[in-house]
């Protein structure tokens, strides 16, 4: 029972460095892929080692399995709370919102506003790029100034330039 344990346990393990080495390979952090995919192998290896060797195959090969889905849980709820990375946000609203401009900047947000032409009127849109730690933050304050706002976010993959990345770097310095 002890090695099902174990097993269960490994696949707890092994599954968020899998997440996190998929994360960080997407977002070109080569070393920290590196360092994770070792771990990770290691862990698979030694999970596999004890499913094949165990008299108890099937149940073995069960454990493994559920420790799998579990772990894939797990993974992603470690990689919520990192948010590693930035997003775009883009907000339309049916008038400009002097309130709303203000507010986000206020709290540190950068934003550009356009003005566009909507099916039926003009339409205000509002682009922000932010960590990802922020966006819930972001969709809070939006929501709270401007309830019917249309709020959507991507993560954009690389950028150059602007305002925020030169306080980004600023920042940087200041960390290190």
């Amino acid at each position: 029972m002890k090695t099902i344990i174990l097993i269960f346990l490994l696949q707890m393990v092994y599954v968020p460095l899998l997440t996190l080495r998929t994360i960080f390979l997407v977002k070109n952090l080569t070393i920290l892929t590196s360092l994770f995919g070792i771990m990770e192998m290691l862990v698979y290896l030694f999970g596999l080692s004890l499913v094949f060797n165990d008299n108890q195959n099937i149940i073995a090969m069960i454990a493994y399995a559920v420790g799998f889905g579990l772990g894939m849980i797990l993974g992603t709820k470690i990689e919520n709370k990192l948010a590693i990375g930035y997003i775009y946000i883009a907000i339309n609203t049916q008038q400009k919102n002097e309130l709303l401009i203000n507010t986000l900047r206020e709290a540190g947000f950068a934003v550009t506003v356009f003005l566009g032409e909507g099916r039926d009127s003009e339409r205000f849109k509002y682009e922000i790029l932010a960590t990802r730690k922020r966006e819930r933050e972001l969709f809070s304050l939006v929501e709270s100034i401007e309830p019917n706002a249309f709020i959507i976010s991507y993560e954009p993959k690389s950028f150059k330039g602007g305002f925020l990345v030169r306080n980004m770097k600023v920042l940087n310095k200041k960390t290190v």
